[in-house]
């Protein structure tokens, strides 16, 4: 007598064939993804940010400082200039150091077109660097 089974069953045999279900899966997922973001990329900014330890006292950059009052009359530093001598001033600037920064003030109730030329005369002198200066707003100076 013998003990144990009789008759054998064939077990099942290894499958010889990947589940690609689980694999397409993971595809559609990451395609989704991609979908996603690729819009976002594309729309951000690159910047390219400098890289310094710190400002040297030497490189303090220097600027010329150019002003417009409420009737309009244009002062390069606290020298009231016409619009010619005013020019030539701010060539004679471009000239000594073409990276100059101009630092503007203008009145409140100076038209913008009015400062639009004084930046287009700034601009054609070839300054490209130009500040605009304001008071804090906690400040009231009237």
């Amino acid at each position: 007598m013998a003990f144990g089974r009789l008759e054998r069953s064939n077990r099942a045999s290894p499958m010889s064939d990947i589940n690609m279900t689980p694999l397409i899966d993971v595809m559609l997922v990451l395609l989704v993804i991609f979908m996603i973001t690729a819009p976002l990329m594309t729309s951000s900014l690159k910047l390219d940010l400098p890289k310094a330890d710190g400002a040297q006292p030497n490189d303090a950059p220097q600027f010329i400082s150019v002003a417009l009052d409420a009737q309009g009359k244009l002062y390069f530093g606290d020298e009231a200039l016409e619009p010619a001598a005013f020019a030539a001033r701010v060539q004679e600037a471009a000239r000594k150091n073409p990276r100059t920064e101009v630092q503007l003030r203008a009145d409140r109730d100076v038209p913008y077109g009015r400062v639009a030329e004084v930046i287009g005369v700034v601009q054609k002198a070839s300054l490209n660097r130009i500040g605009f200066v304001t008071e804090p707003a906690g400040s009231s100076s009237r």
